[in-house]
């Protein structure tokens, strides 16, 4: 059975594992561990927490509990001291309390959902994501960046503070992979957080697996405003130490016009200026979909579809 490791973050690595978790592979999820919006940021900041949102999307993803229990995970509160924050965030920092261990409660959340494959925070410790602009200005926590209209004028660094070691998980997972496959998510706050981790980088460039990434269908205004694939490409590589990917998945598909047009303000659909046999350049669009009610922060409605995805992902691994 081959060995497929996803690593991000947030709804990218959503729509990979659940394409994914329909295949006959070993399945894991390595997940950022630098959330600090919306529900999260919240629970993080009142409870201590690690951060539970993106793990929680990952092990919905991979559930192969009920719909019921899937959307109870989802479930946001819609009023009271409650509104904004979903069961599974609430559930997750609940069993991080219990148990005494982020991990220990993952692994826990896994079993209640019937998980097929393994949910690995990138690291154990408490970190914030920092960028220092090039104006001086410095952006602090991962909100503050998501929210920034400003990244695209440039800036010196971006960093996790304190400088964590990675988790020893995340690392044996990814060297003993067959398939790793990177993105899409947010560049500077779901993907290249997971490469501010002391060993990640390292591993990555050490490991035997075919690499993959997956491009954004969109760029975000502000941010990677007229990113084509090739500044994807460059920008992961220099926080990686060179260029990893045998494989570049890249969208082909048009969304409808009428949502390039309510997208006008936040960016425009990724380009693809890479003529190189590495890329894959298909249809890989889903069907819009609704944000959730009473979420706490905006959140792309142009997604990938995840057969689609696991489809071209399992053409890869079959050549393997």
């Amino acid at each position: 059975m081959k060995k497929i490791v996803v690593l991000g973050g947030g709804t990218g690595n959503f729509a990979v594992l659940r394409g994914l978790k329909n295949y006959d592979v070993d399945l894991s999820a390595i997940v950022s561990m630098a959330d600090d919006g919306g529900s999260t940021g919240i629970l993080r900041d009142e409870l201590g927490v690690l951060p539970p949102g993106d793990v929680r999307q990952c092990l919905v993803a991979l559930s192969n509990s009920s719909n019921m229990m899937r959307s109870l995970m989802n479930y946001r509160f819609e009023n009271g001291g409650l509104v904004g924050h979903s069961f599974g965030n609430l559930l997750l920092s609940a069993l991080e309390k219990v148990t005494g261990s982020f991990e220990k409660a993952v692994e826990e959340m896994g079993k209640i959902l019937f998980i097929q494959g393994k949910v690995i925070p990138v690291t154990t410790h408490q970190v914030r994501l920092k960028m220092l602009l090039a104006n001086r200005r410095l952006l602090e926590g991962e909100k503050e960046i998501y929210l920034s209209q400003e990244i695209d004028q440039g800036y010196k660094s971006l960093y996790l503070e304190p400088f964590p070691k990675a988790n020893p998980h995340a690392i044996a997972e990814i060297m003993n992979a067959d398939l790793i496959v990177m993105g899409p998510g947010g560049l500077h706050t779901s993907l290249i957080p997971n490469l501010l981790v002391e060993g990640v980088s390292e591993a990555l460039r050490n490991s035997h697996a075919k690499k993959t990434f997956v491009v954004n269908l969109m760029n975000r205004k502000g941010q990677t405003t007229g990113f084509k694939v090739s500044h994807y490409l460059s920008e992961i590589s220099k926080f990686v130490g060179e260029d990893i990917f045998d494989y570049i998945l890249v969208n082909s598909q048009k969304p409808p016009q009428e949502l390039i047009e309510v997208y006008a303000e936040e960016g425009e659909l990724v380009e693809n200026d890479v003529a190189e046999e590495r890329v894959i350049y298909t249809s890989l669009l889903g069907e819009p979909i609704e944000a959730p009610k009473k979420d706490l922060i905006k959140r792309s409605l142009i997604r990938h579809d995840s057969k689609k995805l696991a489809h071209e992902l399992m053409k890869i691994v079959n050549h393997l």
